[in-house]
């Protein structure tokens, strides 16, 4: 049974009694002097304070989403224009290597034909020292055995007529 119900509670010299006493007039006091609408106050200034710091960080989760969103379409431009470029410069190396393999072909082409005309150019040179040389050894063989026929006999009976033939047609 509680204390209170008690007469015993009741009586002066009862220090529990004086406790209770005490605690109401505190109570009350507390209550005059407003502190309840204080801490109602601040209570409420705190939530609203949480709230706008919730609000805040709605408004900073959407922005930072947004941006997200943006980033994320820059990217996949940027991709996009990554393979236009790589796709650019893959065709730009094939019509290099193929003007390249052109010029190859026509350098190898006009160093051939050069080629081919110095080999006829020196193969004419040699046939024209070969002649030039064969007619040189005739001409020397020639005048061997006309030096050797002269050495040997005076005249030459088939050289007589012709060299009279020769002053009768130049005249």
């Amino acid at each position: 049974m509680p204390a209170f119900l008690t007469g015993h509670f009741y009586d002066v010299a009862n220090p529990e009694l004086w406790v209770a006493v005490g605690l109401l007039i505190f109570v009350a006091i507390v209550v005059m002097a407003g502190v309840p609408k204080l801490v109602a106050t601040s209570l409420d200034a705190k939530g609203a304070k949480i709230q706008s710091d919730l609000d805040e960080a709605a408004r900073l989760r959407a922005e930072a989403e947004a941006m997200l969103a943006q980033i994320r379409q820059e990217k996949a431009e940027a991709e996009a224009q990554a393979a236009e470029l790589l796709a650019a410069a893959e065709a730009d190396a094939k019509r290099l290597e193929a003007d390249a393999k052109a010029r190859i072909e026509e350098s190898t082409a006009r160093r051939q034909a050069l080629a081919e005309r110095r080999i006829a150019q020196a193969e004419a040179e040699a046939m024209q020292d070969v002649k030039a040389a064969a007619a040189d050894l005739a001409a020397k063989a020639a005048q061997q055995i006309l030096a050797a026929r002269i050495a040997g006999a005076k005249s030459d009976p088939l050289l007589d007529p012709a060299i009279a033939q020769i002053d009768g047609k130049l005249n």
